[in-house]
């Protein structure tokens, strides 16, 4: 019984100091994210790659139906070998990609916000040429999941600067 109230009382003391910080989830009703959700139009995708971003970017910030944002991107992807054989096959690559993105106003076309993101994926080319071929998509798949987590927390990082909610 002790040792309950012992942990509650530590976990008061410990949120006491964030209580007088300012500090506010980003998400909450006065957060500066708050609006951001279900008011982001992503442009439309135009390949596989673009479809597993803009796909990750409406499951992170919902599928608005009335935009007060637009969301532009451009992906670019470059893939190198990693792992060579002795008989100069390359059994596992690496797929380094980049999207530059740009929030605009949706009304007016002003840009609200923008910026770079970056990561990379590799996969295994071993085995049959179905398998190397769907390890890369998957590994593509994961690339762009990536980068659409990062530009969601990029947006979210900046919110305040440009977001009203």
């Amino acid at each position: 019984m002790w040792l309950s109230e012992r942990r509650t009382f530590l976990a008061l003391l410990v949120a006491l100091p964030l209580a007088g910080c300012g500090f506010e989830p980003a998400y909450g009703p006065r957060g500066p994210a708050a609006g951001l959700l279900d008011r982001v139009t992503v442009d439309a995708p135009g390949d596989k790659d673009a479809f597993d971003l803009v796909e990750r970017l409406e499951e992170r910030l919902g599928r608005s139906q009335a935009p007060t944002y637009s969301l532009s991107y451009r992906i670019e992807t470059t893939v190198e070998g990693q792992a060579f054989a002795q008989d100069n096959r390359i059994n596992r690559y690496q797929i380094l990609g980049d999207v530059a993105f740009t929030l605009h106003d949706a009304g007016s076309g002003t840009a609200m916000t923008s910026g770079k993101v970056s990561s990379f994926t590799a996969y295994s080319a071993f085995g049959t040429s179905v398998a190397a071929a769907a390890s890369e998509a998957d590994a593509r798949t994961r690339l762009m999941r990536l980068l659409a987590d990062q530009i969601v927390t990029r947006l979210i990082a900046t919110s305040a600067e440009w977001n009203a909610p």
